[in-house]
């Protein structure tokens, strides 16, 4: 669980290192709140703007069933993770040794039509991937790996 809510600990620090298990913890916890808020939404009603006979061509029924209401929670907490969610996944980068604005590069990327998909997968396994040992130009191994005091 501290591995969790340790980028909230580091709200908005955008400088060191990451390890994998805080970047997947996040994405784990992440997805853990979306899909109760969604219960909640759904389960509170949310879903009726959807399911009316008359809605089916409406375009704001959708965004009132989500945004209606209850669906201001799932806004709310988007908000509140908007800029751990953008720190962690910096740090992360930096323990692989690449720059943040990599992670800008990869949103740009993602929005072009045929290769943001591409895009999307490669960014996807480059946070799967093993950070660098030991001290690079980001700081310390945040696994301790490397350094000196390990050995002594």
């Amino acid at each position: 669980m501290d591995w969790m809510i340790l980028p909230f600990k580091r709200y908005a620090e955008f400088s060191g290192r990451s390890r994998r298990m805080e970047y997947w913890m996040f994405a784990l916890l992440n997805v853990i709140v979306v899909t109760v808020l969604m219960f909640v939404i759904f389960g509170a009603g949310g879903a009726a703007g959807l399911m009316a006979p008359g809605a089916s061509g409406e375009l704001g029924a959708g965004f009132g069933a989500l945004f209606g209401g209850v669906g201001l929670l799932m806004l709310l907490y988007a908000a509140i993770v908007l800029v751990p969610s953008i720190a962690v996944t910096v740090r992360r980068l930096h323990d692989r040794d690449m720059s943040g604005w990599w992670y800008l590069g990869a949103i740009i990327g993602g929005m072009i039509p045929v290769v943001g998909f591409l895009v999307s997968i490669a960014f996807l396994v480059l946070m799967a991937l093993p950070g660098t040992p030991g001290p690079n130009r980001f700081g310390p191994d945040p696994k301790g790996v490397g350094e000196a005091e390990t050995f002594a």
